[in-house]
């Protein structure tokens, strides 16, 4: 180990090793005792100052904790002060908000009184929702009324003006501000119901609110009501006179159906001008003679959607509005009126009342009240469009109508039941227009805030009363609309005659009313408000539900479509059945139905008539027959029939009057009569085979809607089978002739002396025969001239047969013994009808006329 050296300082004079060390030993004690003594100096110090600062600790804790108290008092008292500013703030709601609320009520009832009053000066007072009716007329209701008046302060002097004054677009939107203010203070009263003014407080909101509530009732029924229709009348556009250079969507814009056209369309026209629309997807651009649009001004717009946004999806139970969620019930009844037990709508209204159902006409409610008011409002402006244009057509069809009794009103009264079918279809194409538009408002108005309250408390049940809302507009049109097509049937179509059921014995009271050519036109109206209700029934469907909102739920709307359907379908197949019942009871006595000159019988030319009528309907048959059973036809569906099936039973059915009638010319005291059955059965199936065969020669213009030819095999079959035996036995009439020209045996022929003339005996053998045919001839002529054969191709074929009959044996008997004579003095009486006067005498016969 090395041992250390010492330096001593400077200016002390070195010492020896030994000594220095020791003294240097001793200062390191001596401050190690110093550094000892300080540190136990240092440490009593230290531990008094713990002492001290454990004495002040305990001295200052008590002040920080007062100090957190009165900061944590201090926050009390903000906050407090908050809540009781807040509490001010929402008991002054009614103070503050009610003057806007007021003046929303007063200014949205003098403007729908304003609407109301226009409307009962042009007429169209009856058309009003009951909200306006009893508004103009001063009665109490609950919109407007006593009922919301009671709920008001009374007013100071100064502030009568605000009641007659215009309603701004800032006032209502104050309104709606105030009325969410109203909610919300509502609500933050429904969380502190223990305060001892709260319930009296929520009573005053729940007042205000209900003012506010009503005021935008009044205020979208009079914007709804004064809009009008949502449909206007189309532009006629003139033809363009080349539309080869136009493309085919402007060739069919260019040559659109003008009202005037459509007035005398014909059926095969208007099924084609559907299909092509159907096919082409712009059916709403071809219906009707109006056309939909939007009735509302950008700001009607802008107030109605505010009015919903601020109601939005809040329910009402019917005598309070439920403000607080807590309040609203879990099961919320469905929109009445409703569809009845089994989802069938049936008739309550008497046919031509204007009504089919009285869910119809019962009030609105949906529990959102909002929503009542829209759908009473566009409900009669719907229903007015509709039944208008009803009373319009139906106005102009009455011009038409021949006096009772004149001339040419049988074809008139076809042509009016012709009309009335056309304008049926019209009014179809028109209720489309009008539910068009409807849909068209209520998307402009509803929809855009419908979705904003999809999630709300009552939010599937709102979307459940919009639907109802809607379905309850629409209904009203396809009411009235279902009327008219029923009071067309039973009025114009004769469904209301009862002719018994077909194949029956007897016949209901008043079969006389309708004879065949009258059920022909009936049915052929019925098949054509089928064929319009076939092809615009699915559209106007899916015009009436609303996809977008739709619950899967039944409308009554979508009921009534089904009932318009069903009730087309039933009472077109009861005019069906009157025709051929009306065949069946087609009278077997009179000059009318059996003509005393064999001629062709009116029940013939009329089943003709009928036949052609109803043959353009094909698809609206077989939309009949595929859904109910017939007399005729007792499949259903697949196994329905086609049109040609009902021909051959109205064919059937007249074979047999016609026999039945030919069988009355029996009852004749005059023999030759009997002739009369053969050539009339004759007449009657040759016309028909002319008339409706395939090889028919009767003119019809080919483009005709009657250009109907029955091409089946049975048809010609039976016909002619009838027509050959029957002219058999016509023949056979003539064949008596023939009994008189038969040969003399030249054994008992004797001649006198001089050779050319014979005895007596021998010349009475000749004489007898030509007296006798003679006396034949001139019974037989005389009846048959008398009898009638219009066709000349038919009396020219009978002249013929008749000739046939007898013609070549006269000539050769006449030739042979008129070079005889067999007569001294009155040859020319025998031979009075040399063959070619016979014969023109033949080709006289049967009148033309």
């Amino acid at each position: 180990m090395a041992t250390a050296s010492l330096t001593l300082p400077k200016g002390l004079p070195p010492l020896p090793l030994q000594s220095t060390q020791h003294s240097h030993i001793a200062a390191l004690t001596s401050s190690l005792q110093t550094m000892s003594a300080t540190s136990h100096s240092a440490c009593s110090s230290c531990d008094g100052l713990s002492r001290r600062s454990r004495h002040l600790d305990s001295l200052t804790s008590p002040a920080s904790e007062t100090s957190a108290l009165l900061a944590l008092a201090s926050s009390n008292l903000q906050s407090t002060s908050g809540a009781l500013k807040d509490a001010r703030d929402k008991f002054d709601t009614v103070a503050d908000c009610e003057p806007a609320v007021e003046r929303l009520f007063w200014g949205a009832r003098e403007a729908c009184k304003e609407v109301a009053l226009h409307a009962e000066r042009q007429g169209r007072g009856g058309v009003l929702p009951t909200s306006m009716k009893r508004l103009v007329d001063g009665s109490s209701n609950k919109s407007g009324g006593e009922g919301t008046m009671s709920l008001l302060k009374p007013r100071q002097n100064n502030h009568e003006s605000d009641t007659t004054s215009p309603l701004t677009e800032q006032e209502l939107y104050a309104g709606a501000d105030a009325m969410e203010i109203v909610r919300d203070a509502h609500g933050y009263f429904a969380k502190r119901v223990e305060w001892r003014s709260a319930k009296e407080t929520m009573a005053d909101l729940e007042r205000v609110h209900f003012i506010g509530v009503d005021a935008m009732g009044l205020l979208v029924t009079g914007h709804l009501t004064g809009a009008g229709a949502a449909v206007r009348r189309k532009v006629d556009a003139a033809p363009a006179p080349d539309t080869n250079k136009k493309s085919p969507a402007q060739r069919r814009t260019s040559t659109r159906v003008t009202a005037a056209e459509r007035s005398e369309e014909t059926a095969s026209k208007t099924r084609d001008r559907l299909q092509e629309a159907l096919q082409n997807r712009d059916l709403m651009k071809s219906v009707g003679e109006y056309e939909e649009y939007l009735p509302l001004s950008t700001r009607v717009v802008r107030e109605l959607r505010a009015i919903f946004e601020c109601l939005g999806g809040m329910y009402s139970d019917g005598t309070s509005l439920l403000l607080s969620a807590s309040s609203v019930p879990s099961y919320i009844p469905p929109p009445e009126p409703s569809l009845p037990p089994g989802g069938k709508v049936l008739r309550t209204e008497k046919v031509g009342s204007g009504h089919y159902t009285q869910s119809t006409m019962q009030l609105l409610k949906t529990g959102f009240p909002q929503l009542d008011s829209y759908g009473e409002a566009r409900r009669s402006v719907a229903y007015a469009s509709v039944d208008g244009y009803c009373r319009q057509l139906r106005t102009a069809r009455k011009k038409l109508m021949p006096p009772e009794g004149s001339a040419g009103s049988a074809i008139a009264l076809a042509q009016i039941v012709d009309s009335a079918a056309r304008d049926a279809v019209r009014c179809i194409e028109h209720t489309m227009v009008v539910v068009s538009g409807e849909k068209s408002v209520y998307r402009c108005v509803v929809s855009p805030t419908s979705s904003n309250h999809h999630h709300d408390e009552s939010g599937p049940q709102y979307q459940r009363a919009l639907a109802g809302c809607y379905s309850f507009v629409v209904a009203a049109a396809v009411d009235r609309l279902l009327d008219l097509i029923e009071y067309t049937f039973l009025r114009e179509a004769g469904c209301s005659i009862n002719l018994g059921s077909v194949g029956d014995g007897g016949a209901g009271p008043g079969n006389s009313e309708m004879d065949i050519r009258a059920a022909g036109s009936a049915a052929a109206a019925g098949l054509r408000i089928v064929d319009g209700v076939r092809m615009l029934g699915p559209s106007l469907s899916r015009l009436c539900d609303l996809a977008s909102i739709g619950s899967g739920e039944s409308t009554i709307a979508s009921a009534l479509c089904i009932s318009l359907h069903r009730s087309t379908v039933k009472n077109c197949s009861k005019t069906l059945e009157n025709l051929a019942r009306s065949i069946q009871l087609d009278p077997l006595d009179g000059t009318k139905h059996v003509p005393t000159d064999a001629r062709v019988a009116k029940v013939s030319s009329d089943v003709v008539h009928a036949i052609r009528v109803i043959s353009p309907f094909a698809s609206a048959y077989k939309s009949v027959s595929k859904r109910r059973t017939l007399p005729w036809d007792e499949g259903m569906g697949d196994d329905a029939g086609e049109i040609d099936i009902f021909v051959r039973f109205l064919i059937k059915q007249l074979i047999v009057s016609l026999q039945g009638k030919a069988q009355n010319y029996k009852n004749e005291e005059n023999p030759d009569n009997q002739v009369k059955t053969h050539l009339f059965m004759m007449n009657n199936m040759y016309y028909l085979l002319d008339s409706l065969g395939p090889d028919g020669y009767e003119h019809i213009n080919d483009e005709s809607d009657e250009n109907y030819r029955i091409k089946a095999p049975w048809f010609q079959s039976k016909m002619n089978k009838i027509f050959e035996g029957e002219k058999a036995k016509y023949l056979a009439s003539w064949e008596v002739l023939n009994n008189h020209l038969t040969k003399v045996d030249e054994r008992e022929l004797n001649y006198k002396d001089k050779k050319d003339i014979l005895s007596l005996e021998s010349g009475r053998l000749i004489k007898s025969r030509f007296s006798g045919f003679i006396e034949d001839f001139e019974r037989v002529y005389l009846v048959h001239r008398t009898f009638t054969v219009i066709d000349p191709k038919l009396r020219e074929t009978l002249q013929d047969d008749i000739r046939n009959v007898f013609m070549a044996r006269y000539k050769a008997f006449f030739d042979r013994y008129a070079s005889i004579k067999f007569s001294k003095k009155n040859m020319e009486n025998y031979l009075k009808y040399p063959p070619n006067k016979l014969d023109g005498l033949i080709g006289q016969l049967f009148a033309s006329k």
